[in-house]
């Protein structure tokens, strides 16, 4: 029996978007119709049915940080950006001293293993942005506790994202190294054998050394451009060398502070509809308002929605969530079936999760975003269960 029928422009895994109707049974994908309606459907004519967002780089929101591992901040982090369509996400850590790290991804591990519904279906695992990264290139990071890559710590990290389960698959699942550091192939080596992937970002590194990162196994570009030396014809630098790589996924920060339209346009182009990933890179701010906040161990002044750096004044994350991403991408010039993969499909890819999710098809887990005729989030499903809005 059919728990659910819905009604809307569906924008398939093919990027192509048309009327029909999405059937959901015991929380999955049942059956895709385009040529009747069938008895008992919502749905309507304006309404927009994407997958659910799926955002591989997140800190915080709604006035909560993820950056100290608090699961009470964790998932009320991550319950706000589901108000906005975000269905999947990691938990990013910033820069910290080791026991810091170690400490905030054992909370982490620990509340995945737990039983919270948002927990079991939204947060895929950890994102370890530092402690591996360029200080020239730290952003909004503090670069005292940035340190070149050690075997012993990197398996302490991993394995503390086991949970205390020798064996169990980290919660780790990501890792930015900046590709310059001495040692830091070395480690790629060992993040791969682990099973994690690793990023490129927070980097001084040449296109030379950009492109050996590259074919020891990273295939990620942390917030492609920001932290990162600029394209140049002669010295064409990681935004080059991620840009003509195939096997790289671009992540991208569309908030029209991080990037200006014609570099989305570039690396879009550049990329296909298969290379890019739309992130938020949000910090606890999000969604609250101006005023100041703490970025890790560092203070940050949001005004205007913009968030710097109290001392400095560099770009420190964003405000931004996955919908408003959504609307700016298409503002940027991409199609709506080129924004949905880089929102969803793309990113839930190089999670190793595009078997589950990521797209609607018949089969994965019914997480759907549906957008009304403004683009704006009217309902939030996970599991077939309408979890956000209305309908």
């Amino acid at each position: 029996m059919t728990d659910l029928t819905l009604g809307g422009r569906i924008v398939g895994a093919d990027g192509t978007s048309e009327f029909g109707h999405v059937e959901i049974e015991s929380g999955r994908i049942s059956r895709l119709t385009a040529d009747h309606q069938p008895s008992g459907a919502i749905g309507d004519p304006r309404w927009t049915i994407l997958p659910g967002f799926v955002d591989i780089h997140v800190h915080g929101g709604g006035g909560h940080t993820m950056t100290t591992g608090d699961p009470d901040a964790v998932v009320s982090a991550a319950t706000f950006h589901r108000r906005h369509g975000t269905t999947t996400t990691l938990v990013s850590l910033v820069t910290a001293p080791p026991d810091d790290l170690l400490g905030a991804i054992g909370r982490i591990a620990d509340l995945l293993a737990g039983e919270a519904p948002v927990v079991r279906t939204q947060i895929a695992g950890i994102h370890l942005e530092g402690p591996f990264l360029a200080t020239s290139r730290c952003g909004a990071q503090n670069p005292t506790h940035m340190i070149d890559p050690d075997p012993e710590l990197l398996r302490e990290l991993i394995d503390a994202g086991r949970g205390g389960a020798p064996g169990a698959r980290s919660r780790v699942r990501v890792v930015t190294i900046a590709p310059e550091r001495p040692g830091a192939l070395v480690a790629i080596g060992q993040i791969v054998e682990a099973g994690v992937i690793p990023a490129v970002g927070h980097t001084d590194a040449t296109y030379e050394q950009t492109v050996a990162a590259i074919d020891a196994g990273a295939t990620i570009a942390t917030h492609l451009a920001n932290a990162m030396p600029p394209l140049h014809h002669r010295e064409p630098g990681p935004i080059g060398a991620c840009l003509e790589s195939p096997d790289v996924l671009c992540e991208l920060i569309l908030d029209g502070h991080h990037l200006h339209p014609a570099m989305v346009a570039v690396a879009s182009r550049a990329k296909g509809d298969g290379g890019i990933a739309l992130i938020t890179d949000a910090i606890s701010a999000t969604g609250t308002g101006d005023g100041r906040y703490a970025l890790g161990s560092l203070d940050v002044d949001v005004v205007g929605g913009v968030a710097r750096l109290t001392e400095g004044g560099s770009l420190a994350g964003s405000t931004l969530t996955t919908e408003a991403a959504f609307a700016y991408a298409l503002e940027c010039g991409l199609s709506i079936g080129a924004a949905s993969r880089a929102a969803s499909l793309n990113p839930a890819r190089a999670l190793g999760l595009d078997g589950e999710i990521g797209s609607i098809e018949v089969g994965k887990r019914a997480d759907l975003v549906i957008l009304d005729d403004a683009m704006s989030v009217l309902a939030v499903l996970v599991g077939g269960v309408v979890v956000e809005g209305g309908l």
